[in-house]
């Protein structure tokens, strides 16, 4: 066997906890919502079968197909998730000579709704399994909230430890997990093997048909056996697509088909079991050690999505959507195990109150699924906006399938709606506040950096002339940039205020690429302007994490000299005031907010907190 063989199956095994673990955990609740939730069913075998034949398919085309085999393959050079597919669609749009303005706002939407299903997946997979008591002890049924509000909070004050002390158990416990699944499922089916009937898509269709509004309402139950799905596409980055293929065709496809037929054939042999016909599936002695199973998998599905919110925050915040937040390392190996303080606490309080709001798995189903099948459309939409503007093979086919998949997603969302009412409105709301936020950052910036183009004097003519009779002093000055076609702001106070110049002056610049990772060969790019002024330009992908120091330390910069003892970095903080700007107030007003939340640019770049000068300006909006 090829050591790339070899290194496949221990990916595939990372990728269950990580991929897999939201997905992983909806046989607890989905089945469960589709036969009994708010628009229940009859457990009628002619119910049961359509239920379960709806299932399979919705997996089949929307997993399996959709985002397995096809949407996989529209990756931003090796990273996933919808903010590099917006990323990718913009460089597409750009080349083409497209408008970019409508696809970047989608992709922003998208990323704004995900936060809603980061909060509910928690609060919805814990709860899920906890429920477990009530049926091995109806008497405890009273603990159910409590102690899932402990193994929540648990959960949140663990993050700022990072998990990989407890993260190398993650793969070994899914893989538990989903054999069984699997075994539950399979001793079902033995007993009442005439459910394997219900793959024939005939009943789904044939339900659809005689019984329309039904059909209809049980979409929305039907969706919860896909949540999860967009995150095997924002995880790809982290394993390749091939370990991602192999862990869903190889174990976790077939562990959900077998654990939801199971529970379809319990269901056709005891109509009674509709009431939790998962925890029902157990044999009474094993009940407590699948109650303590189903909570460790729910708590590593929290965890994926947890982590996962951590990565979109910084990847929204690089690619100017967000201010800079305070963002604290858990590894020594890993740079991608991060913890972002104020993040954590807020989903925390989000889910502690979405928890005790609903009070059961079955309540909170109902908010469960607007945010998510959006999310899924974007993703889908965006795709066709790729295959449209990029040279591909197979452009027909692969249009006809987004196209196919829009069209039932669409159905998807239609039936999600009929819960808005009910719980539905509550990541909606979330998700358009989210992009009111991103928005508002994105657009102040624009309108600080048209501010600066006003009055702020150009870079070229500055280099071209420096100011003759302004005495120079011994040292390093290192000015930050946000715009190089422009003189930095705290350069333009020091010879205001101090009217002196430095030894030599370095122009920095940080640009942050479309690209999820640029080479530490492709990192520095060093320009001598005379005069003892440099321009530096230093790359990073939006995945990547900037770091001045150690770009400074590459080959490139060798002849700039930055000796620490004589080397200041100077940087311009800003305040925002009310004047004759676009803004409306309270628009303002939150773009101010966000302003004095922002991480300083000295710990963001990881500047040498003894070398740093930070100066004050004021911002008319």
């Amino acid at each position: 066997m090829s050591s790339k063989n070899k290194a496949l199956f221990p990916l595939a095994l990372a990728a269950l906890g990580v991929v897999y673990g939201d997905i992983g955990t909806s046989p607890l609740y989905a089945f469960k919502e589709a036969m009994a939730g708010h628009h229940a069913l009859s457990p009628s075998p002619e119910h049961v079968f359509a239920v379960l034949s709806a299932l399979f398919w919705s997996i089949t085309l929307i997993i399996s197909i959709k985002y397995v085999l096809v949407v996989l393959e529209f990756d931003n050079e090796g990273e996933g998730g919808v903010l590099a597919l917006t990323a990718l669609a913009q460089r597409v749009a750009r080349k083409a000579g497209g408008i970019t303005t409508g696809v970047v706002l989608l992709g922003v939407f998208a990323a704004a709704l995900f936060y809603g299903d980061a909060i509910i997946t928690p609060a919805i997979s814990v709860l899920s399994a906890v429920e477990g008591i009530s049926v091995a002890a109806p008497e405890l049924s009273e603990w159910v909230v409590p102690i899932t509000v402990v193994i929540l909070t648990l959960l949140f004050s663990i993050q700022r430890q990072g998990t990989s002390v407890v993260g190398k158990y993650f793969g070994p416990v899914t893989v538990v997990w989903f054999l069984t699944l699997a075994a539950l499922g399979l001793a079902s089916i033995a007993q009442t093997p005439e459910i394997l009937g219900a793959l024939d898509p005939r009943y789904a269709l044939r339900f659809a048909l005689n019984e329309p509004h039904p059909a209809f309402l049980m979409l929305s139950a039907v969706f919860l056996v896909l949540t999860g799905g967009e995150a095997l596409y924002a995880d790809m980055g982290h394993f390749g697509k091939v370990p991602v293929r192999l862990a869903w065709y190889g174990l976790v496809c077939p562990a959900l088909v077998l654990n939801y037929f199971g529970q379809g054939a319990l269901v056709l042999r005891d109509p009674s079991a509709v009431a939790n016909p998962f925890y029902l599936l157990s044999p009474e002695w094993f009940l407590p050690i699948l109650i303590g199973l189903a909570t460790a998998a729910t708590v590593i599905a929290s965890q994926a999505v947890i982590s996962g919110a951590f990565s979109i925050t910084i990847q929204a915040s690089r690619l100017g959507f967000l201010p800079r937040f305070r963002v604290l390392h858990t590894s020594d190996v890993e740079k991608g195990q991060i913890y972002i303080p104020a993040m954590n606490w807020m989903m925390w309080a989000s889910v502690l109150l979405l928890v005790m709001e609903f009070g059961s798995s079955s309540k909170l189903a109902n908010a469960y699924g607007i945010a998510v099948c959006a999310a899924m459309i974007i993703d889908s939409a965006l795709c066709a906006f790729v295959v449209t503007h990029r040279t591909m093979r197979h452009r027909g086919l692969l249009l006809a399938l987004l196209a196919s998949f829009l069209a039932l997603e669409g159905l998807f969302l239609a039936g999600n709606l009929s819960k808005f009412a009910s719980g539905g409105w509550l990541p909606t709301a979330m998700g358009i506040s989210l992009f009111i936020l991103l928005t508002t950052w994105k657009r102040g910036s624009a309108m600080v950096a048209e501010q600066r183009h006003a009055i702020d004097i150009p870079m070229a003519d500055f280099l071209a002339a420096p100011p003759p009779d302004v005495p120079r002093v011994a040292g390093n000055a290192v000015y930050l940039c946000s715009d190089l076609d422009l003189v930095p702001t705290a350069l333009f106070h020091n010879l205001k205020h101090f009217k002196v110049l430095h030894e030599r002056n370095i122009f920095l610049h940080i640009d942050t690429e479309e690209v999820p990772y640029v080479m530490a060969a492709d990192r520095l790019k060093v320009r001598d302007a005379g005069n003892g002024m440099f321009v530096v330009s230093v790359r990073y992908g939006f995945r990547q994490e900037p770091d001045v120091p150690s770009a400074l330390a590459l080959p490139a910069a060798a002849h700039l000299d930055l000796n620490p003892m004589i080397t200041s970095f100077f940087i311009a903080r800003s305040q925002v005031v009310e004047g004759p700007g676009a803004l409306p107030p309270w628009r303002r007003g939150l773009f101010a907010w966000m302003t004095r939340q922002s991480e300083g640019a000295a710990a963001t770049f990881h500047l040498p907190p003894n070398q740093v000068v930070e100066v004050g300006t004021q911002v008319m909006l």
